[in-house]
């Protein structure tokens, strides 16, 4: 585990613990204006771990990883690509929603470097505790986390690779990014994000990868 992480929890905590803990961050201001922190949730020792970027505006009320329209597209490609989604650990790599209110709309904007560093040790005590066998980076945010620096995903995607400690990580797009394509390129691009999700399969099993 990476040595920013070790000063901030116990050897013998649990994820229901870490998650409690969560609730008290203040690491960074994100905390201020979402209504909570949205913590991971799954299968203790699921094989296959989802990382996002961070909750969205369903997801902060809710309390709860991926149920807005974004999450409604993961749950549909998750389906199709043969993965039961609630065998999987699926959490975000940002535990608060971060927003600029116009009027009564709240506008989804990304994480800053410095939001994503604050955050990183909840995502790395996760990883730690659930052990998956394979971490799938739901875009350019979750990489970076995952990775510690900026990881582009044109570069990367469809690939599994190895962290520093061994873990291995899948890097393909958000599933948000299929609700802003344009309409000629929304049916390519969703088949080519079910294709990254088969990559995933053997691992989501409990299986090794040939």
């Amino acid at each position: 585990m990476d040595r920013e992480n070790t000063s901030l929890f116990a050897e013998d905590e649990d994820i229901d613990a870490v998650r409690a803990a969560a609730k008290h961050c203040r690491a960074c201001p994100l905390w201020r204006d979402a209504t909570q922190v949205v913590f991971g949730e799954g299968p203790e020792h699921a094989s296959l771990m989802l990382v996002g970027e961070q909750p969205g505006d369903k997801e902060d009320i809710a309390g709860k990883p991926f149920v807005g329209p974004a999450g409604q597209m993961l749950d549909r490609a998750l389906a199709d690509a043969g993965i039961e989604r609630h065998k999987a650990y699926v959490t975000g790599a940002v535990k608060h929603f971060k927003f600029a209110q116009r009027g009564k709309v709240r506008l989804h904007q990304k994480p800053n470097t410095g939001e994503i560093k604050a955050c990183r040790p909840w995502l790395l005590r996760e990883r730690a505790l659930v052990k998956p066998k394979l971490i799938v980076a739901l875009g350019a945010t979750a990489a970076q986390s995952l990775f510690g620096k900026a990881t582009p995903v044109g570069k990367t995607r469809g690939r599994i690779l190895a962290l520093d400690d061994g873990a291995k990580v899948l890097v393909t797009i958000h599933p948000a990014y299929l609700l802003r394509v344009n309409d000629a390129d929304k049916e390519p691009e969703y088949k080519r994000f079910v294709a990254d999700l088969k990559l995933a399969v053997p691992f989501a099993h409990g299986k090794r990868a040939a």
